[in-house]
């Protein structure tokens, strides 16, 4: 889900790049999920150590939970009035915790909770796939643009990525008399695009927490988080002459792979107050989080069919490159009320500037990413909304939640909005929870680009269906 394509050099990291590993759609327990994760000011829930960590001091036993989970994606798109899609499912594990409790009887202190594991605030699993003709330009049309004006004697030392692989299966080739003007065996627009997107991965938050109730009136807590990115895409990109009208040209494409890694660590500290039994009213601070060994891995493979000599494949050397990322600090405000112990609704209110993310390394300034990411995005106002009713042990939950686009003056869609629905049964000591969630959201996506040169857009629509399960015990 992006607002442009990515494009290989000698650094990696692009405005994309900074949204993905910033942006946070929270999982934790089936509980927080099928109430649409509105869950900071009612507490006594593992996944509240992510968002509000004050809730966990309203757990007055100790608990062990695990949520295993499937989540499922399709992806439409609209390319050049040509339709395609591509889906994608996978099993992964949404939540694991452990919370010890200890009753206190000092000055109004009643219980003391520790509590340690992981929570799942984002996942990056996706299959794309998009096609369409193109009457105007080529990404060749790119690489001649980057080229021109270069001696091939630099390119074939120091674009290894992308100039370096065309020129070496004359996908670009010098004009003739000149060795640093360049032709394309596309010289004119008219080719088939294809573009396969196949990603992986997630942010899962390793923490930590304590937390405190004084009097079941004031419920404060911290959590120092350890969120752990792993993300994993290739990309392949073809380009074909399936009119036959391109002397000389059958097809070209690009594969890419990339493999970035990182841990970070942040601090939340969270407040909830309860005036009266039936209203809890709360809010928390998360600092920034501050991944200090991020590290990215990628190559290219690409391969040229041209008529007049036998096909041929070129794969890159391997890049390695270690940078360092902060992603913006986030303030939440919590509401909750108790109707006569049968139900409640919850309600919770974000607030994130993903424009005060930044890139910095020890040998590069990021200066112009940096100052894309400023221009590119902006504050969202993210709400979310949940309820849940007691039938005897049955327990029926649903939920909503909004997140408003992170792209600033339209520059794109990316409006998300989820819907989700639960059941519970409570055996005493333990207790199992299911979740059903349905999201949707709608992006633009650039195959390629440049400053003169851009395709029309991708038009990419995005549906979500995922199934938690939740087993927790009390001791």
């Amino acid at each position: 889900m992006s607002l442009i394509a990515f494009v290989f050099s000698g650094f990696s990291q692009t405005v994309d790049d900074a949204l993905r590993y910033s942006q946070q759609f929270y999982e934790g327990s089936a509980r927080n999920m099928a109430m649409g994760s509105a869950f900071g000011g009612l507490g006594a829930d593992f996944s509240v150590a992510s968002t509000n960590p004050a809730g966990m001091g309203l757990y007055r036993s100790s608990e062990l939970s695990i949520t295993p989970e499937v989540t499922s994606l399709f992806n439409s798109s609209t390319y050049n009035n040509m339709y395609a899609e591509d889906s994608k499912s996978i099993f992964n594990l949404g939540n694991l915790g452990y919370v010890q409790t200890t009753k206190m009887s000092n000055n109004g202190w009643k219980f003391f909770q520790f509590g340690v594991g992981m929570n799942r605030l984002n996942t990056y699993n996706t299959n794309q796939y998009m096609q369409g003709n193109n009457l105007n330009n080529s990404r060749l049309d790119i690489y001649k643009e980057q080229a021109d004006g270069i001696d091939y004697s630099y390119i074939e030392n120091d674009y290894p990525y992308d100039l370096s692989p065309a020129w070496s299966i004359y996908l670009l080739d010098t004009i003739p008399g000149y060795n640093d003007y360049y032709y394309t065996p596309v010289p004119f627009a008219g080719t088939l695009q294809e573009q396969t997107i196949q990603s992986s991965g997630s942010t899962n938050e390793w923490l930590m927490s304590l937390s405190a109730n004084y009097s079941d009136k004031l419920f404060i807590g911290a959590t120092v988080g350890l969120p752990y990115i792993r993300f994993k895409r290739e990309t392949f990109y073809r380009e074909s002459d399936a009119a036959d009208t391109i002397p000389y040209f059958n097809s070209w494409s690009v594969r890419e792979n990339l493999v970035t890694t990182g841990w970070g660590i942040n601090l939340k500290v969270g407040i909830i107050y309860q005036p009266t039994n039936w209203i809890r009213i709360g809010g928390a601070i998360h600092t920034p989080s501050y991944y200090w060994s991020m590290r990215d891995s990628w190559y290219t493979t690409h391969t040229a069919d041209l008529e007049w000599t036998s096909p041929e494949k070129v794969e890159s050397v391997t890049g390695n490159y270690e940078y360092r990322l902060t992603t913006p600090m986030r303030l939440i405000g919590d509401a909750a009320f108790i109707i006569n112990k049968m139900g409640l609704v919850s309600f919770e209110y974000e607030y994130v500037d993903y424009s005060t993310s930044r890139f910095k390394a020890r040998d590069y300034g990021f200066n112009d990413v940096n100052a894309s990411i400023r221009s590119s995005y902006q504050s969202t106002h993210n709400i979310r909304v949940g309820t849940e009713w007691r039938l005897g042990q049955t327990t029926l939950r649903a939920g909503y939640n909004y997140y408003s686009s992170p792209y600033a003056d339209n520059l794109n869609d990316g409006e998300r909005q989820t819907i989700s629905a639960g059941i519970g049964y409570n055996f005493g000591n333990a207790s199992i929870d299911f979740a059903y969630l349905r999201w949707l959201s709608d992006e633009d996506y650039y195959m390629y680009s440049s400053e003169t040169i851009q395709p029309n857009a991708v038009v990419n629509s995005y549906r979500g269906q995922q199934f938690a399960l939740t087993l927790r015990t009390k001791f």
